[in-house]
């Protein structure tokens, strides 16, 4: 399959020369921000790499992945680091694979979207990925990932609905459905960067070959794990219209500048075209909160009654 909106390397947002002089097992994009790639999955931090920086983890990686943050963490923000809290883009097996091992460790809040608080506080699962779409090894392998619950319900903070992020003065929290229910992307208005999740990615993440050698590109969600697509379509729109001066997103590399500007208004320009499988099971037929496409460990009636703000 062909890359969704091509993008050239040199639009890549972090320095890989600054990054070994640093040497402290993270990407750099801004002097307060960075991520680090685990395995198929991206995890960011905010916060300046000094020793007693309040910082910040967004989302936690797979499972296993806490020895590779613990150790990045410790690196940037010197020994025995501790976040201020945990943010969470949304709540699929690859953004929370560590989070409850994290939070005991920890013991901080984890703020995330009200939307996504029955997968993340043992009432619900996702709905079941599609296997059937896109066409790569990390789709066809979709059926056999995890989707939940899990229970984290001690540490779960509602996200404050005026759109701030308490531990995060500056940025504010846009809710960008379509890929699960309660999925947010993070936004700073005076630099304009943006941490997005999955809401778009910048590798095709379908393709075992696309992950392993991040071939870049601006895709739209990852296919397999995307509920509703006019909602997708809608959330990228949406981030689009921000005009980004550099994006860190849940798979792939970080990317800035004009290009990749130019690239993701063309995704949401053509996203029903190069990002909407032509075929699938939630293409005609969107799996929302109470849907009934997701499993509910208990009475499930409730899940209507949740609203999105």
């Amino acid at each position: 399959m062909s890359k969704q909106i091509p993008v050239s390397k040199e639009a890549r947002a972090d320095s890989p020369e600054m990054d070994a002089l640093r040497d402290d097992h993270t990407h750099q994009v801004a002097p307060d921000l960075a991520y680090k790639r685990l395995a198929l999955v991206n995890v960011a931090f905010y916060g300046f790499p000094t020793e007693g920086a309040r910082w910040v983890l967004i989302d936690t990686g797979v499972f296993s992945s806490a020895g590779m943050i613990l150790r990045a963490a410790e690196s940037r923000f010197r020994t025995d680091a501790r976040p201020a809290a945990i943010v969470l883009t949304h709540g699929h097996f690859d953004h929370i694979g560590c989070l409850e091992e994290l939070a005991q460790k920890w013991d901080v809040s984890i703020f995330a979207h009200p939307l996504e608080f029955p997968f993340l506080q043992g009432e619900a699962a996702y709905p079941p990925p599609d296997p059937q779409v896109g066409g790569g090894m990390m789709a066809a392998l979709a059926g056999f990932y995890p989707r939940g619950p899990i229970d984290v319900g001690r540490w779960l903070a509602p996200l404050p609905s005026d759109g701030s992020i308490p531990v995060m003065p500056g940025w504010k929290w846009i809710h960008t459905p379509g890929h699960t229910p309660g999925h947010i992307s993070l936004w700073r208005p005076y630099d304009k960067a943006l941490i997005a999740g999955d809401a778009f990615i910048t590798t095709r993440q379908e393709s075992a070959y696309a992950v392993i050698t991040q071939e870049p590109e601006i895709h739209g969600p990852p296919m397999y794990y995307t509920q509703d697509w006019n909602e997708a379509r809608w959330s990228v729109q949406k981030l689009a219209a921000l005009e980004p001066e550099y994006i860190i997103t849940g798979h792939g590399r970080a990317m800035a500048g004009g290009e990749m500007r130019r690239a993701l208004q063309e995704l949401a320009d053509r996203f029903e075209y190069v990002a909407v499988p032509k075929r699938g099971k939630y293409v005609e037929r969107p799996a929302g909160i109470g849907s009934g496409h997701e499993y509910a460990s208990k009475d499930n009636a409730h899940l209507h009654s949740i609203q999105r703000k």
